[in-house]
């Protein structure tokens, strides 16, 4: 009963329990390995546009970060109390775009998190098996050689013929060459027409044959496309 009240008055008074510096130094040293493992599987697997080599070097950081701030506050009411203070006058300008960057900052601060609380096991524990379901889910969607790309068309009509029949053109060859194609934007004038496809490849050969024999058909059409997946880092 005395022991309770002890400690019920320490937390009261803002006591802070003795931190293990062994103990902050090794959880700092798992989490650098799980961070540069974080970064590694990032710059492998990750899909996003940006400089991929760039943004992975933030996980050390925020995991490291996380770590010493937890393993600080967390035998503490009074230093808790403070870091919700600061933390609510903090803003974050940092334009992050792409699903996939949040949720491996999420994993950061989840490894972050739970090795500042000492959970040191249970935090490795889940993060491999975390990386092994999003390697195995990433190869499989490596293996699957289908190509989902943009094809913008455009074209300035020289005779009155193509204007009449270009439409019903495109979409015959288009649907010659690949397996499924769905129209987003059409914009058709007096002198050109502009077309925004999605369209689904099995291979690049099929955007090769595609590109030749609407060449063919209408020379001097503009072909613009764009694959969004699986582009390399920089």
């Amino acid at each position: 009963m005395i022991d309770n009240l002890d400690s019920i008055k320490d937390i009261i008074s803002g006591s802070t329990a003795p931190l293990s510096i062994a103990q902050l130094v090794f959880n700092l040293l798992v989490g650098t390995i799980i961070s540069l493992f974080l970064k590694f599987h990032y710059i492998k697997y990750g899909s996003t546009l940006n400089n991929r080599n760039e943004f992975s070097n933030v996980f050390p950081f925020v995991l490291l970060t996380t770590t010493l701030v937890i393993a600080i506050v967390k035998s503490s009411l009074a230093l808790s109390l403070g870091l919700v203070g600061a933390l609510s006058i903090v803003r974050f300008r940092t334009p992050i775009k792409e699903p996939e960057e949040l949720a491996y900052l999420f994993l950061s601060i989840a490894a972050g998190l739970g090795l500042g609380a000492s959970q040191t096991l249970p935090t490795v524990i889940s993060i491999i098996v975390i990386l092994i379901i999003m390697s195995v889910l990433k190869k499989k969607s490596f293996v699957n050689k289908t190509k989902n790309m943009f094809i913008t068309i455009e074209h300035t009509f020289t005779k009155t013929s193509e204007k009449e029949k270009i439409f019903d053109d495109v979409n015959t060859i288009v649907s010659r060459n690949v397996d499924a194609f769905d129209l987003r934007r059409l914009d058709h004038s007096k002198d050109s027409i502009h077309m925004t496809l999605i369209v689904n490849f099995k291979n690049l050969e099929s955007l090769k044959l595609l590109i030749t024999e609407l060449d063919k058909k209408y020379p001097g059409i503009n072909i613009n496309y764009i694959d969004q997946n699986q582009i390399p880092s920089i």
